[in-house]
């Protein structure tokens, strides 16, 4: 694989560890800024909606930038908006510093798809966009539990002055090794919003959205269920966190490799599988071990769809790759959004952190059951380009 992936890695390590970090440090954030664990969590549904919103706006001002120039651009915004959360005063401007943060983020990982992709033989596409994911899911193996000891021990902002050093090492990684000469479409605001009228895009972004609410609706307020229905420690929970970022790291590699050989059966398997073991975590999760051996199924199998599902939003998009996998992302992040608002809402109303898996196992049924109409309709004939159906 081109050190091109390696660097792409890099980046994509920082922006996941910055993203996901705050997560295991929601109680940290909460008792420092003197708000709730569910105003604290809000903090995830703002990133994710600022990728949602932030996503279409600088795919479309980024559209006719080079490849490597819009690339550097965006690791720029990522190093400031980091920054600004490590020195916010209050709720408020952390809150503005993390959407500020997504703002380059959705872009970031659907420019870097369609460059890694671009940079391997064809039957090796949904590979290289793995290796540029699995530095996503390192940061939930290495970044995020790391973060998390970090800021219980030098304070929750530490690990944001981290991530933005960790982006400075990306840029330059993306300067040297990047090509500068990659090939670009030239095109306009209406040929790529046109790929928006195709049903299997529609399909996918909503595949997307639905599994990405599968995961966060749960996993959002993994700390507070592993600390009292599992009954582990903090440091125990950072361990804990380590293994459910193996999970990810192995799916993520397995799904990419499936993708390349099946890679419609492959995602309707993970999608089922993830449901499945969504039902389990409500009856391991009261068990130390057994809650930490079904959290690293769970990565196993909400990162295997990932690289899946970002090919096929570029294969069916082939009229505006960039704008597809930037909004495919920005549907994931949506989905985080609706995932972490789902979860808060079921805590507020009553809802025991025993049940809240359900929601985790209904969005993937949902999911499951729009990417399989999607294979339906496209065995007849309800598929390809924007191009073709304008």
């Amino acid at each position: 694989m081109p050190l091109a992936l390696f660097a792409l890695a890099i980046a994509a390590f920082g922006v996941g560890t910055s993203e996901f970090v705050v997560m295991g440090l929601l109680p940290d954030v909460a008792r420092d800024l003197g708000v709730s664990i569910p105003s604290a969590g809000m903090l995830v549904t703002g990133y994710a909606l600022g990728v949602t919103i932030g996503a279409p706006i600088v795919a479309m001002a980024t559209a006719n930038v080079a490849r490597k120039r819009a690339l550097m651009g965006l690791i720029g915004v990522f190093i400031v908006g980091n920054a600004l959360c490590a020195i916010a005063p209050n709720y408020t401007i952390l809150m503005i510093a993390r959407i500020v943060t997504a703002f380059g983020h959705g872009a970031f990982f659907g420019i870097g798809s369609v460059v890694a992709a671009s940079l391997v033989a064809p039957n090796r596409r949904a590979q290289a966009v793995a290796l540029m994911f699995t530095g996503l899911t390192l940061a939930n193996v290495l970044g995020v539990p790391l973060g998390t000891a970090l800021g219980q021990i030098a304070g929750w902002r530490a690990p944001f002055w981290v991530v933005s050093a960790i982006a400075l090492v990306a840029a330059g990684a993306v300067a040297r090794w990047v090509p500068s000469n990659i090939e670009m479409q030239r095109t306009s605001l209406a040929r790529e919003f046109r790929v928006l009228r195709d049903p299997q895009v529609l399909m996918a972004l909503g595949g997307s959205a639905l599994a990405s609410a599968s995961l966060f609706s749960v996993f959002t307020y993994i700390t507070p269920i592993l600390e009292d229905i599992a009954g582990l420690a903090p440091h125990a929970v950072t361990l804990a966190l380590l293994t459910f970022g193996l999970g990810l790291t192995a799916g993520s590699t397995l799904g990419g490799r499936l993708a390349d050989w099946r890679l419609m059966p492959s995602l309707l398997a993970f999608l089922g599988a993830t449901a499945v073991v969504q039902l389990v975590f409500t009856v391991t999760m009261h068990d130390p071990l057994a809650a930490v051996m079904t959290l690293f199924l769970w990565g196993v199998f909400a990162f295997a769809i990932v690289p899946p599902l970002q090919l096929r939003i570029v294969d069916k998009a082939d009229d505006a790759p960039n704008l597809a996998a930037t909004l495919n992302q920005g549907a994931f992040n949506l989905g985080n959004a609706t995932g972490a608002w789902l979860g808060g809402t079921a805590i507020s109303a009553g809802v025991a952190l025993t049940k809240l898996p359900w929601v985790g196992v209904v969005c993937a049924l949902l999911s499951l059951g729009v990417m399989a109409a999607s294979a339906m309709l496209e065995r007849r004939g309800v598929s390809g380009a924007a191009s073709s159906a304008s």
